[in-house]
């Protein structure tokens, strides 16, 4: 989908500051998030790129205000509570507590919930890549366009690479699952994902690249067309 987590080649977001002492977490809430998400992950609530896309529902300043912890519990909870484990008020309840420095918390309600998940409600957090092997359609050193779509839902393809073409410079062909299906539960589609060489100024334009520089980008051959290019 087209969205504001989508800024890749925009501009006027100012220079990348590097902290050359930046620390792991930059915060401790952001850290215990990161664990949070972690455990979750194993326990069959979401899969990988279902929770990708929820943060991709964020609104536009949300996500721009948001760090990238903060974006972790927007789709945490949003999962959460769409699959009737947690409910919205019972966090916000929480959090009033913390802030009162109560030291006893209000019980979590369990009846009426979808918890534990049954273990044909679970779902698996998955792998990208599957060892299977599957048939590539383009190989290496083919001219390829990159499918300018725009999906109403989860895609992994950045919008400054549709329309463009490159050079095929690696071929994975293993089996790779497509994100953009898996994240809707649509099936894996299992295919080729490869490995395309842009030059610089095909993306960026004269104004904006060097010449002779190149950008390497992971594709899946569904987002992929042959180019008569050259």
């Amino acid at each position: 989908m087209n969205g504001i987590h989508d800024m890749g080649g925009l501009h006027g977001f100012g220079l990348v500051e590097v902290d050359p002492d930046e620390p792991v977490f930059a915060t401790e809430w952001g850290s215990r998030i990161f664990c949070m998400v972690q455990v979750i992950d194993g326990l069959g609530v979401w899969n990988l790129d279902e929770h990708r896309h929820e943060i991709e529902l964020m609104q536009p300043q949300d996500y721009i205000t948001h760090t990238y912890y903060g974006r972790w519990m927007f789709a945490m909870e949003r999962i959460l509570y769409r699959r009737n484990i947690l409910r919205r008020e019972e966090v916000e309840q929480r959090v009033a507590e913390i802030a009162a420095d109560k030291r006893e918390f209000s019980p979590l309600q369990s009846e009426g919930r979808n918890w534990p998940l049954a273990e044909a409600d679970k779902v698996p957090w998955g792998a990208w890549r599957k060892e299977v092997s599957v048939e590539p359609a383009f190989s290496e050193g083919q001219w390829v366009r990159v499918r300018n779509i725009h999906p109403p839902g989860h895609t992994r393809v950045t919008g400054y690479t549709r329309g463009k073409v490159g050079q095929v410079f690696r071929v994975n062909d293993q089996a790779w699952v497509l994100p953009d299906t898996r994240a809707h539960y649509r099936g894996e589609n299992l295919q080729a994902v490869y490995t395309v060489r842009f030059d610089a100024q095909t993306l960026w334009g004269d104004a904006h690249a060097e010449p002779n520089s190149y950008v390497y980008i992971d594709l899946s051959e569904d987002h992929l067309e042959l180019s008569q290019e050259d």
